[in-house]
């Protein structure tokens, strides 16, 4: 999953460093070096990658190994 396209993916928070972005779940609708945007049911919100470890469909990736440009992460992670 670390060498995909993040965008469009459905996406669960499994660990943050923030406590209150534990469990937040929704579409990836932007990326950036560093965070994720997030389309909640309650609006968009942005979370940091470093900071946290994600589920993709029960598959989890750690935001440290991932915290790339999506151009870069797909070079790297392999």
């Amino acid at each position: 999953m670390a060498q995909q396209e993040f965008i469009g993916q459905r996406i669960i928070v499994a660990e943050h460093s923030d406590p209150s972005l534990r469990g937040l779940a929704g579409k990836i609708v932007d990326e950036t070096r560093e965070t994720l945007f997030i389309e909640t049911g309650s609006g968009r919100k942005r979370v940091t990658k470093r900071s946290g470890s994600f589920s993709f469909d029960g598959e989890i990736v750690v935001g440290d190994r991932v915290a790339f440009r999506a151009q870069d992460r797909t070079r790297r992670c392999a």
